[in-house]
């Protein structure tokens, strides 16, 4: 039996996000620059597309650039800018073709003219698909997306259009940049490290984290099975005990 025939496809988690880690420490163990691994890093992200779309995954969501990776060399930096551009405008057809809606979520106005324009142009072409909504976190930190939804919560008290007294955990949510998304249920992180690195603080809160040594250009639709099978073996009790759990478990069933 294959591990994709192991999942028991009634207990999918509905959005998964990924930390896509390791491209520039796989391509200098390989004797290559850094960017050699980014190149090899955009097949894995097709791998595990379409992988997630044949499971019908509502959700997934790719951390593929952070606000601290503006910080790397120059040359790594535009040579990123380049790979994503090119791929975006690849990759349209495909995300057509699989019926799949990007969606982008980060400080957008960091990013090179041309990127924008890529990215604006897919996700126009890409607006009407309903399958699996592909997030690309670009640009993105958690903290910045707080700082960003309390100024904007702040902005809205200030006009009388908010009382602070009414301001709930799901004000906040709606403050977001992922206020049109379910929080992600199982977060991997490729790699060997084990930090979440300034991704989604917020939604992760009662996430499963998956932890594998496998670099991202090697991260293949197997490893995303054994990722789900780990997930389905979790007990996800939210603050309750476990006979809590089985107990409301058994309610549903019946």
């Amino acid at each position: 039996m294959s591990l994709k025939d192991k999942i028991d496809l009634k207990r999918l988690p509905r959005h998964i996000a990924i930390i896509m880690d390791g491209n520039g420490r796989w391509a200098q163990e390989k004797g290559e620059d850094r960017l050699f691994g980014h190149l090899h890093g955009v097949e894995s992200v097709r791998n595990i597309v379409e992988g997630c779309a044949e499971l019908q995954i509502e959700y997934l969501t790719l951390y593929a650039f952070s606000t601290e990776n503006w910080d790397r060399p120059a040359n790594e930096v535009s040579g990123l800018m380049e790979i994503l551009v090119d791929t975006i405008r690849k990759e349209v057809p495909t995300l057509n073709k699989n019926n799949i809606k990007l969606h982008v979520i980060g400080d957008l106005d960091m990013l090179p003219a041309t990127a924008r324009q890529a990215l604006e142009e897919a996700l126009h072409e890409t607006s009407s698909n309903t399958g699996l909504n592909l997030v690309m976190a670009l640009s993105y930190s958690s903290r910045w997306e707080l700082v960003h939804a309390v100024k904007a919560i702040a902005a809205d008290v200030k006009k009388g259009l908010l009382e602070p007294e009414a301001i709930s955990q799901e004000t906040l949510q709606n403050y977001l940049a992922t206020s049109g998304f379910p929080d992600p249920e199982l977060m991997i992180r490729t790699s060997g490290e084990y930090r979440i690195s300034n991704f989604l603080l917020y939604q992760l809160a009662y996430a499963e984290l998956y932890f594998t040594n496998t670099r991202w250009p090697d991260f293949r639709k197997d490893n995303l099975y054994e990722a789900i099978l780990d997930f389905q073996q979790r007990e996800r009790r939210f603050g309750k005990t476990g006979a809590q759990v089985s107990g409301d478990e058994k309610l549903a069933k019946q």
